[in-house]
């Protein structure tokens, strides 16, 4: 394992493992049992990057800048993306500095974030197609409020009420690329590309500017795994191996999939948009990227993944 590197992308969900504990302090007590998981493969002799979602976290934001907005500005999308970065790596920060300690890797061994920005190009299509429900749901008429008011994109959630859209390009490069490699080439543990990075795009003289958009956090992990050339592509998720038929009578476990069955089961519809079909994609685009390998498991068996006891492996 000497020098090897892996991404390891963590579920915003991952943090909230039961809608009656959301407190700060119940995503840290999570966090430090899915940095146990990752501290075995460190211990291992990995160099690991730790990629992770923000999702319900950067809910929680948008919710108190709602609440207050009669008294304080309220918070752009791409800085709630910043500021769960900073926090989200904090708590892993903190969880991964008391592991190593207990180890004994300590202070050999430091975990370090990186807050991250990723390109993506302002023509994307996406941006005239907005996808991904951010904020939290309200009536109709406060949604045509905001429509009219503030040229927001919403859409009516399943009888659940009126949601923001904003759009979900693809990222096409990882801004802060060099720094996160020289940090994990130092030894450094590095927790990076937090909810698929802040969506960033390029003006006419090349600065960067942040945008109101989404960016899939299996998709920016699976391009910074590709442009460190990482030799192993975890996604690290609520279920333990992938299956065929998923939740049916004839569900049926995969232990490896090649490139091509991959292909062909996510065009037959196996993989649904909403849980595995993103996962998978992702995986698919780090493989046809040169990417050699990746891994789909749950983190308390990730050690036992890679010692091909369980987990689905997915292969050129």
């Amino acid at each position: 394992m000497a020098n090897k590197i892996a991404v390891v992308a963590v579920g915003g969900n991952s943090l909230i493992k039961d809608e009656k504990k959301k407190t700060v302090s119940d995503q840290y007590a999570a966090a430090c049992e899915s940095m146990r998981h990752i501290a075995d493969m460190i211990q291992g002799g990995w160099n690991v990057i730790i990629t992770h979602g923000n999702g319900p976290q950067v809910g929680f934001i948008l919710r108190r800048s709602e609440l207050a907005r009669h008294e304080l500005h309220e918070v752009p999308l791409d800085s709630c993306g910043a500021d769960t970065q900073g926090a989200i790596g904090y708590m892993f920060q903190k969880a991964l500095h008391n592991e190593f300690k207990k180890r004994g890797l300590a202070p050999r061994r430091q975990a370090v974030t990186v807050v991250t920005q990723v390109l993506v190009d302002k023509n994307d299509p996406a941006f005239q197609h907005p996808t991904k429900p951010i904020g939290s749901f309200m009536s109709e008429t406060d949604a045509r409020v905001k429509i009219d008011g503030e040229s927001w994109a919403m859409v009516e959630d399943a009888g659940r009420g009126w949601r923001r859209v904003v759009a979900s390009p693809k990222p096409k490069a990882i801004v802060e690329r060099d720094a996160i490699l020289a940090l994990v080439n130092g030894g450094f543990t590095v927790i990076a590309v937090g909810g698929g990075g802040i969506p960033v795009v390029e003006d006419a003289q090349g600065d960067l500017i942040g945008v109101e958009a989404v960016i899939d956090k299996d998709y920016a992990s699976a391009l910074l795994a590709n442009s460190i050339q990482a030799d192993l592509f975890v996604i690290s998720t609520a279920v333990e191996k992938v299956a065929l038929n998923y939740n049916k009578p004839d569900q049926k476990w995969l232990d490896r999939l090649t490139l091509a069955e991959a292909r062909q089961h996510l065009s037959e519809g196996h993989f649904h948009k909403g849980s595995m079909g993103p996962k998978i994609e992702a995986i698919v685009s780090f493989l046809e990227r040169g990417g050699q390998q990746a891994l789909v498991t749950n983190p308390e068996n990730i050690g036992r993944a890679l010692k091909a006891e369980t987990g689905t492996w997915v292969v050129p």
